[in-house]
C-alpha cells in the first residue's frame, strides 16, 4: 500500500473510531434522562480510562514495531492475544465485585466487566493492522462496528437503563473483533505467541501506561470522583459537553499521530518549532470557532443532539470551549518538546495534571459545575503555558550545545 493510501486510510479509522464513540454518547443522551445519562457517563468514563491504559501498555509499544517480519507479526498476535486475556481477568473481577453492589450503575459496570474483553480486544487489533501497515482493515473493522453500535442502540426506546446500554453497546463491536480476528490470524498464522515478555519489568507500556495515568487519567478520574462524593450530575453535564468537541479530538489525534513524521522532514529546527506553533494557534482557533457555532445552536437543535442532557451541558460550552483552545496549544507544546527532548514531558505531565485536578475541586467547591468546567480550563491553560515556556528554555539552549559539539569535534577531524 501506497504511503498516501495507509496515510488517509490511518485518518479515516481514527475519525470512524471517534465518530463511533461520539455517536454512542449521543445516542445514550437522547435515550436517557439526565440521572441516567450521568450514571451511563460514569460507566463510560471508566471503559474510557481502561481502554487508555489498553493501549498504553500494549498498543503504543506494538506500533513502534519496524518491519513485516516473522517477529513484528509475532508481536502483533501476542498484543491481541494479551489484551483479551487481560481484559477477561479484569472484567471477571469487576463483574464480581459489582454483583455484591446494589444500584443501577454498579449494574451498569457488571455488564461492563462482561463485555470488556469484547470491547478492549477489538481495539488492540487495531494497533496490529497499523503494525503490519495493514490500516485499510482496521477501517473496515470499525466501519462494522459502527454500523452495529447504531444499529443496537437505534432500536431502544427513551427510558433505556443504563446497562442495558452499556450492554448492547459491547456486544454490538463483537462482529467487528470476530472480523478482526480472523484477519488477524491470516497475517499472522504460524507465528509464537509470546505473552510472557510483555509482563516482564522494563517492558515499554509500563512507562506509557505511567504517562497516561499522569497525565489524562488523573483528570477523569477526578471528574468520577466529584461525581461520587459530590454532585453525580456532575460526571453527565461534562461529559454532555465534551462530546459536543469530539471532533477536535480527532484533530488533536491526528497532529500527535502524524504530526512527527511530517514536521522531521523541514530540516531548520527553529522553522519546525515555528511550524508547530503555527499548527497550535490553527487549532486553537478552530475550537474557538466550534464552541461559537455550539454556543448559537437554537435549543431545539441542541435537544435533538443531547436530549434532557442538552440543558446542563449548554451552560459549560464557553468553559469547555476554553478548555479545548488550551488544549490544543499544550498538545503542540508537547509535540514541540517530544521533537526537543522527550524527557521532559514526564515531569510536566505529572505536575501539571495534579495541577488540573486541584483547580478542578476548587472551581467545584467555589461555583459547581460550572466551576468545574472552569477549573478544567485553567488546568489545561496552565499546562499549554508550561510546555512552551519549557520549549522557549530549551531552544535558547540548543545553539551552544550544537556550538560546543561543533569546536570539540574539529580537532579530530581528519
Amino acid at each position: 500500500m501506497r504511503a498516501r493510501t495507509a496515510v488517509l486510510c490511518s485518518v479515516a479509522d481514527q475519525g470512524v473510531a471517534a465518530l463511533t464513540n461520539i455517536l454512542v454518547l449521543v445516542a445514550a443522551a437522547r435515550l436517557s434522562t439526565v440521572p441516567d445519562f450521568a450514571r451511563f457517563s460514569a460507566v463510560y468514563l471508566v471503559f474510557t480510562v481502561l481502554l487508555g491504559v489498553s493501549g498504553a501498555y500494549t498498543g503504543q509499544p506494538l506500533v513502534l514495531k519496524r518491519g513485516a517480519g516473522e517477529e513484528t507479526r509475532s508481536a502483533c498476535r501476542s498484543a491481541a492475544a494479551f489484551t483479551v486475556l487481560a481484559a477477561a481477568t479484569l472484567g471477571a473481577a469487576l463483574a464480581a465485585v459489582c454483583l455484591l453492589v446494589p444500584g443501577d450503575t454498579a449494574r451498569a459496570l457488571l455488564m461492563l466487566g462482561l463485555v470488556l474483553p469484547v470491547v478492549l480486544g477489538q481495539d488492540a487489533v487495531r494497533y496490529a493492522f497499523s503494525t503490519l501497515q495493514q490500516p485499510h482493515l482496521a477501517l473496515l473493522s470499525d466501519l462494522l462496528r459502527l454500523a452495529c453500535v447504531l444499529g443496537a442502540l437505534g432500536t431502544q426506546v427513551y427510558g433505556a437503563s443504563p446497562a442495558r446500554l452499556i450492554t448492547l453497546w459491547g456486544l454490538s463491536a463483537l462482529p467487528a473483533l470476530l472480523l478482526s480476528a480472523a484477519l488477524l490470524h491470516r497475517s499472522t498464522a504460524g507465528t509464537p505467541l509470546l505473552l510472557r515478555p510483555m509482563l516482564r519489568r522494563g517492558h515499554l507500556g509500563q512507562r506509557f501506561t505511567v504517562e497516561f495515568g499522569v497525565g489524562n487519567a488523573t483528570s477523569q478520574l477526578s471528574v468520577l470522583g466529584l461525581g461520587a462524593v459530590g454532585n453525580p450530575l456532575l460526571v453527565g453535564a461534562l461529559r454532555g459537553a465534551t462530546t459536543l468537541f469530539g471532533p477536535l479530538n480527532v484533530l488533536f489525534t491526528s497532529a500527535t499521530s502524524f504530526g512527527p513524521p511530517l514536521l522531521v522532514r523541514i530540516p531548520d529546527e527553529r522553522r519546525r518549532i515555528r511550524a508547530t506553533a503555527a499548527l497550535a494557534a490553527v487549532l486553537a482557533t478552530t475550537a474557538g470557532l466550534w464552541a461559537t457555532v455550539l454556543a448559537l445552536l437554537p435549543d431545539r437543535v441542541g435537544r435533538q443532539l443531547l436530549g434532557d442532557t442538552w440543558s446542563v451541558a449548554a451552560a459549560l460550552l464557553p468553559a469547555t470551549g476554553s478548555q479545548y483552545a488550551a488544549m490544543a496549544v499544550g498538545t503542540c507544546g508537547l509535540l514541540a518538546l517530544r521533537m526537543l527532548d522527550p524527557r521532559t514531558t514526564l515531569a510536566i505531565q505529572v505536575v501539571f495534571s495534579l495541577t488540573t485536578v486541584a483547580l478542578l475541586a476548587g472551581g467545584y467547591v467555589v461555583g459547581g459545575v460550572l466551576g468545574a468546567a472552569w477549573g478544567l480550563f485553567l488546568g489545561s491553560l496552565c499546562k499549554a503555558a508550561a510546555t512552551w515556556i519549557r520549549v522557549a528554555r530549551l531552544r535558547r539552549r540548543t545553539p551552544a550545545a550544537e556550538e560546543a559539539v561543533t569546536v570539540d569535534a574539529l580537532p579530530s577531524a581528519p
